[in-house]
């Protein structure tokens, strides 16, 4: 009865604005924290405060990885609005906790990765309420919303920070939070018609609906959407490590200052907001999505293979502006396996694309940190003159002054190499039980000799499903 109150509760018919606030708001709240956060770090861990993030990061992606496909089927089964405000709650419940028990606050953090999955839930909401021409820049718009969230946040909270301390930005953080939630329970409708979902929780249904893993096993024996998990495997594992140390990275090894890192961060984030809104747009319209996808990979490759090789400031620059241009791959890859997927499927499917993000989440900063650890580069939050002066010797001796982005260029280009092999049309292999359902169900419709239904009937979103 709870759930069914919460899928009644919404203003008005379900629309992309409402998946992007939810986003931002989600994604701004956590920003904020950023300056805070790594302070607690340092005070609660001090002897191996990276370590320590790295094996919260881990346990956090770990979870997400078993729990986004299970999240992700059982809104195909219940619909998206209850399971996008659980996501949304347990994504932001450590919130609160960081200015009263960092303990707790770092232990909620790992764990809450079993819920905090809310982009798998997010996109299968989007699906669900545009048509197939439309997803693409349905998606990139619901992408840019979270690079538009990172680029303001983070500096609003450094400042609130320094000038009023660190409880301002935890209760500001825990406000949006909870503005969020209340959003997502009073404001945002359900999207999954009600045909294709349960009517009432205490419903009978059959082993094989219930079942998520049914779905997945399902999902499993289609090889473009496998194709399709390798390739985002292979191009978000170095980015999500990338994410973890580069920032560092910039200040100790290319000696870039405080005020020029946040000038980095404001860039990119603004030319990535073009590129997944504007340039997303056109290039899907000129050389459609799979070619999207491959120029997003090619992108993301050259941006490694710089930040590699690149020794001084400018090349940096340079190379975040490529970077920029790669954030085009994620919503063109998201709107390929909407394609590739039923309509009954698509929160199984995103939930496995959300899945394979936080495994890499946990794993790439580990490998980077590992790589670093080989070529003798300790990362720590010091001054570049503390912790790595810069002399000749050394400048003569680092051929590849970043290893791990030269190992993460060679992983993107396996990716570009699988992706390749994704074809381009694609019909999805296998029906799920309630699109063999309703398909029965309107054939014995048919032989009972009653009308069948007119086309004004139809759902627009179930117009351009699989033929």
């Amino acid at each position: 009865m709870l759930f069914k109150h919460i899928r009644q509760r919404s203003v008005g018919r379900p629309k992309v604005a409402h998946a992007v606030v939810v986003i931002f708001l989600e994604f701004f709240a956590w920003g904020l924290l950023t300056t805070p956060m790594l302070t607690v770090l340092q005070i609660t861990f001090p002897q191996h405060t990276f370590l320590v993030n790295g094996l919260i990061q881990g346990i956090k992606g770990f979870l997400s990885f078993m729990s986004a496909p299970l999240i992700g089927a059982l809104s195909d089964v219940w619909g998206r609005k209850s399971f996008l405000l659980l996501t949304v709650f347990f994504t932001c419940a450590p919130i609160p906790l960081m200015r009263l028990s960092p303990w707790c606050f770092f232990a909620l953090m790992s764990v809450s990765g079993l819920f905090a999955v809310t982009f798998s839930v997010i996109f299968a909401y989007v699906a669900d309420i545009t048509e197939e021409h439309e997803r693409s820049t349905a998606y990139g718009l619901v992408s840019a919303t979270f690079a538009a969230s990172l680029v303001t946040s983070p500096a609003i909270g450094a400042f609130l920070s320094l000038r009023y301390g660190d409880s301002v930005v935890v209760l500001l953080a825990t406000v949006i939070a909870l503005a969020d939630i209340l959003f997502v329970l009073l404001v945002v409708p359900e999207s999954l018609p009600d045909k294709m979902r349960l009517t009432s929780w205490g419903s009978p249904i059959s082993w094989e609906q219930a079942d998520p893993f049914a779905s997945l096993r399902k999902v499993g024996k289609d090889s473009t959407v496998l194709l399709i998990c390798v390739t985002v495997f292979l191009s978000y594992l170095p980015e999500a490590g990338q994410y973890s140390s580069f920032f560092l990275y910039l200040g100790q090894v290319i000696n870039f200052s405080s005020e020029a890192i946040a000038g980095f961060i404001a860039m990119v984030g603004i030319l990535s907001i073009g590129a997944q809104t504007l340039l997303l747009s056109v290039l899907m319209k000129k050389i459609g999505n799979k070619s999207t996808v491959l120029l997003g990979l090619g992108f993301q490759l050259l941006q490694l293979a710089w930040y590699g090789f690149g020794s001084e400031p400018w090349m940096m620059w340079a190379a975040g502006a490529v970077a920029a241009l790669s954030s085009i791959t994620f919503p063109s890859v998201s709107a390929l396996v909407s394609r590739c997927t039923d309509p009954d499927q698509q929160g199984a499917v995103q939930g496995m694309i959300t899945g394979i993000r936080g495994l890499c989440n946990g794993l790439g900063p580990a490998l980077f940190g590992f790589i670093f650890f080989l070529f003798n580069v300790e990362l720590k939050e010091l001054s570049p003159v503390e912790q790595n002066p810069v002399t000749p010797d050394t400048e003569e001796k680092r051929v590849i002054p970043g290893p791990p982005f030269l190992f993460g260029a060679c992983t993107v280009l396996l990716a570009l190499l699988v992706a390749v092999f994704i074809p381009s049309q694609h019909a999805p292999a296998v029906q799920t039980c309630n699109t063999r359902v309703m398909m029965e169900s309107a054939i014995s419709v048919t032989e009972n000799g009653s009308v069948p239904v007119s086309d004004e009937d139809n759902e627009p979103l179930l117009q351009d499903s699989s033929l």
